[in-house]
């Protein structure tokens, strides 16, 4: 599991060195201890000028998103996470069942390597840091290469924030520059859990790296909205959820699927909250700029309106917009409208009725983005329910703005993350949102209970039955 000396770089091997030694001795003081320092994390982020700070650095330096939804995300997830984590017990004994008589124990699972993306360079630090410390391990940070400022400058608040609530600050560190595929693998190789957070490649290099692995990777969210849903509702949240942080969460939508009694209704509100509706020569112009050779173009993803309308060449009046609406007639493949977009570009489908709605949902999520979610605005309790048992996604929004609940929210029991496990459906271990208990191990001290032993009868007989039935046929 842990890379050999002769292979890892020196200043690695002294990383993952200094990440024990802080370990050391941190959990066994005990659960307090340990959420003080959870709350100085939270607190190094959350701080309003170290969150505004933190945002224009992460902005300034990667391009992506926007100054004013990356301060939210900074403090609104780091809050949500904080309020998950002080509700639970992870170090030391955590429960004694009588009834049972089994007791548990949590212990740390060692030292963690957290890759992080450039889409979210301060929040998801601080976020995989204080899940950690939480079970009392210690983390190291592998920022994005071209996010490197903004995960460093995030690791070094959080550095002093410890050292002011006196924990080893080198239970946070950072993966010193240069950032390259192979250090990042040897950083993985070296330390006893990687959580990655990335492309699709970054998760399939560290799930064969040996080490133990959660991955999670894009995201391709199609939204369903129902016949009897109320639009206006739908639009306002589709619209805040589309444009939050120019749509550089793996869980804003991509997609929407109107039903054919709703649609134009359904697009004329979406226009009304600043969707502009692009005509077949305006698609293809999006089209031919947002994809080079099947992949997307790293110039004109998660860039503001604006800036997206220009690279776009549409219309001037488009630049006033809020994002962009594609019609599409069938679902395509790879590098087509129905893949993950990272941009401002919602795709509209036109669903003859529910049972079509729910086909073209599958069709998209074959694309990209099996495992992960998607949403539907709806009074019908029993479309969600189908919706849920039909299709392979961990988790189905009802009426909610999905970038903003998938993730965690103060309005559904979610737990607060930045990484959406996806399931096998998305090769990955966690079918739900990363949270504290991915981050320990638990010891079972196992006594005797009262016998529970059943006869060959109590467990067979149904199946004996069966068989008899079948002989007198």
């Amino acid at each position: 599991m842990i890379g050999s000396s002769e292979t890892t770089p020196r200043d690695i091997r002294e990383l993952v060195d200094r990440a024990r030694a802080a370990m050391h001795g941190f959990s066994t003081r005990g659960q307090k201890h340990v959420d003080m320092a959870v709350r100085a994390l939270a607190w190094a982020v959350y701080e309003p000028d170290r969150a505004s700070r933190l945002a224009e650095i992460a902005v300034e330096e990667t391009g992506f998103g926007n100054v004013e939804s990356k301060i939210q995300k900074n403090r609104r997830k780091t809050f949500g996470a904080l309020r998950d984590l002080m509700h639970i017990k992870t170090v030391g004994l955590l429960e004694e069942n009588p009834a049972t008589g089994i007791i548990r124990y949590g212990k740390p699972v060692g030292v963690v390597g957290a890759i992080c993306p450039s889409t979210n360079p301060t929040a998801t630090p601080v976020n995989k840091a204080m899940m950690a410390v939480k079970g009392g391990n210690a983390v190291i940070v592998s920022p994005s290469p071209g996010s490197w400022r903004a995960s460093s400058t995030t690791v070094s608040m959080m550095r002093d924030e410890l050292r002011r609530c006196g924990a080893p600050p080198d239970l946070v560190q950072v993966l010193p520059r240069p950032i390259t595929r192979d250090r990042t693998q040897a950083l993985i190789k070296s330390v006893n859990l990687a959580v990655v957070t990335g492309s699709e490649r970054a998760v399939g290099r560290a799930m064969t790296s040996g080490t133990v692995t959660i991955g999670v990777g894009s995201g391709n969210v199609p939204v369903i909205v129902d016949s009897c849903a109320d639009l206006a509702d739908a639009a306002v949240k589709i619209a805040a959820s589309k444009c939050f942080d120019n749509a550089t969460s793996c869980s804003s939508e991509n997609a929407v699927i109107l039903l054919d009694d709703v649609y134009h209704p359904a697009l004329r509100a979406l226009e009304e909250v600043g969707g502009w509706l692009c005509s077949a020569d305006e698609s293809r112009s999006i089209a031919s700029v947002l994809w080079r050779d099947g992949l997307l173009n790293r110039d004109v993803i998660a860039k503001d309106a604006k800036v997206a309308a220009g690279a776009f060449g549409l219309p001037k009046s488009a630049a006033k917009a809020r994002f962009f609406l594609v019609e599409e007639p069938a679902v395509g493949g790879p590098g087509s409208f129905a893949d993950e977009k990272l941009s401002l570009v919602l795709t509209v489908y036109r669903a003859m009725d529910f049972a079509h709605a729910v086909e073209i949902c599958e069709a998209i999520l074959r694309v990209r983005g099996e495992g992960h979610s998607v949403g539907i605005h709806t009074r019908n309790t029993a479309h969600a329910r189908e919706l849920a048992e039909r299709l392979n996604v961990v988790r189905v929004l009802v009426n909610q703005a999905h970038c903003l609940s998938a993730g965690g929210s103060f309005e559904n029991a979610l737990p607060f993350t930045l990484s959406l496990g996806g399931g096998t459906w998305a090769a990955s271990p966690i079918s739900e949102n990363l949270n504290a208990r991915h981050f320990i191990n638990i010891t079972y001290l196992v006594h005797c209970t009262p016998e529970d032993k059943p006869s060959e009868s109590d467990l067979f007989a149904p199946l004996w039955m069966t068989h008899a039935e079948a002989s007198v046929e």
